[in-house]
């Protein structure tokens, strides 16, 4: 016989997994190979004929759901939900405003005090000494 020897039931103490599991895996594919009896596994095993078989039936249809094809490609993310969205773009409408917020407050720290004068008010001393004229005339 050329090429490499089969490996079969021996090739599960390479795995990772805890002894006990690898024990079970063991006599499980044993039966399955027919190297070892159901009855001779069970009993090893100190489980009954029906508890094998559940456990037997239990990996094969796990094994099978392994080798399933699946599509190519990354997984679809789910989509989002309207309120999620809503939230979302809620977020980012405050995050702006803060942002302009932010701003305004640096641009006023950042100019000096200038106070413009209404246009109705004259600008300069005379208009200064008018004003205080006007105050004092005024009744009490």
């Amino acid at each position: 016989m050329r090429g490499r020897i089969p490996s079969g039931p021996e090739s599960v103490e390479h795995l990772e997994g805890s002894k006990q599991a690898k024990r079970r895996l063991r006599l499980i594919l044993e039966t399955m190979t027919g190297t070892r009896r159901v009855g001779e596994a069970c009993a090893e095993l100190g489980i009954g004929e029906q508890r094998f078989r559940q456990l037997r039936a239990e990996l094969m249809q796990a094994a099978l759901a392994r080798l399933e094809g699946l599509p190519a490609g990354r997984p679809r993310q789910p989509e989002e939900s309207a309120e999620l969205a809503d939230l979302r773009r809620q977020c980012e409408e405050l995050k702006r405003a803060l942002q302009v917020a932010q701003v305004r407050e640096e641009i006023a720290l950042a100019l000096p005090r200038v106070s413009v004068p209404a246009p109705d008010q004259a600008v300069g001393p005379a208009a200064a000494k008018k004003k205080k004229r006007h105050q004092r005339r005024s009744p009490p």
